[in-house]
């Protein structure tokens, strides 16, 4: 259990103070991209020296630490109570430590929850598969840029949508266009096509786990997803609304089967603190391998 707990305390202070190489790799790549001396240029700048720093200083890259979601793949026999167990406990540690912050409060009183660990600040997503490895991915979603996910409902008149590609098309790009520089661009959008209400808000979140540079192995999506890039790099929004080429840094998106009588676009937008990290363990907790 201790090697275990010390295990995650690190995962989280390496998520909380490290962007993943990917990341600063995109980050770097947008500001080449960008006028010399521009606004846009200045502000992708600050943000790879405010990562830079946080990094030597494992200290938080963001004052808002976010929503600690775990995604833990894991062997049928797994048991999942001894973990939210070990993992209550690291955040607990990690939120002393000064690597997370103070971020739960009480929807109905108001009041802090200093240690993190209250319902809604803590979420496990388990994953039981017939294996005999556990891997656990985190991903840290400050509230600027949930606040900005949004999910439509096709056809959308408005927009002119119907229920086909195209239509899932003009959703995202409006998604991205409503959000402006709110949600502290340039982001990360992971989307799903179909579902529910709930699960495909769930799907979305969860192809934020996905590297940067992968390649979505769905022809239609993997072109949706250079599509929607380019397109959006086009709305001149820029770092952090300032204006300039780079609004989104990434999407991600998936399909899931919907009924018939819905047709939901269901996009999490995350901001450039993008993160995640995650590590393959051994049965005794102990760190084998980085995974990001």
């Amino acid at each position: 259990m201790n090697a275990l707990r010390n295990s995650l305390l690190e995962l989280i202070r390496r998520t909380s103070a490290e962007l993943p190489n990917d990341v600063v790799t995109a980050i770097r790549s947008a500001a080449e991209q960008e006028q010399p001396g521009s606004l846009a240029r200045r502000t992708l700048d600050i943000i790879l020296q405010n990562a830079e720093l946080a990094r030597q200083k494992s200290q938080p890259i963001c004052q808002d630490t976010g929503t600690i979601n775990f995604y833990v793949q894991c062997p049928l026999e797994f048991d999942m109570l001894e973990f939210e167990d070990a993992a209550k406990h690291a955040v607990r540690d990690a939120t002393r430590k000064g690597y997370l912050r103070q971020n739960s409060v009480d929807p109905v009183t108001g009041a802090p929850d200093p240690e993190n660990t209250s319902p809604g600040t803590l979420v496990f997503h388990f994953d039981p598969r017939r294996t005999t490895t556990l891997e656990v991915r985190l991903l840290l979603k400050g509230g600027g840029c949930e606040n900005v996910s949004a999910q439509y409902s096709l056809p959308d008149a408005r927009l002119g949508a119907n229920r086909d590609l195209d239509g899932c098309r003009k959703a995202i790009l409006d998604g991205v266009f409503q959000a402006q520089g709110k949600g502290c661009s340039p982001g990360v959008i992971g989307v799903c096509i179909g579902a529910v209400r709930a699960t495909g808000y769930a799907l979305a979140k969860h192809q934020l786990l996905r590297n940067l540079d992968d390649t979505n192995p769905v022809p239609e999506l993997a072109a949706l997803e250079r599509q929607v890039v380019l397109e959006a790099n086009r709305l001149g929004i820029g770092p952090m609304g300032f204006g300039g080429r780079t609004t989104l840094l990434g999407a991600k998106i998936c399909a899931a089967h919907r009924l018939p009588a819905s047709f939901f676009v269901s996009i999490s937008y995350i901001c450039w603190a993008y993160r995640r990290q995650g590590v393959r363990l051994d049965s005794n907790g102990q760190i084998i391998q980085w995974l990001y």
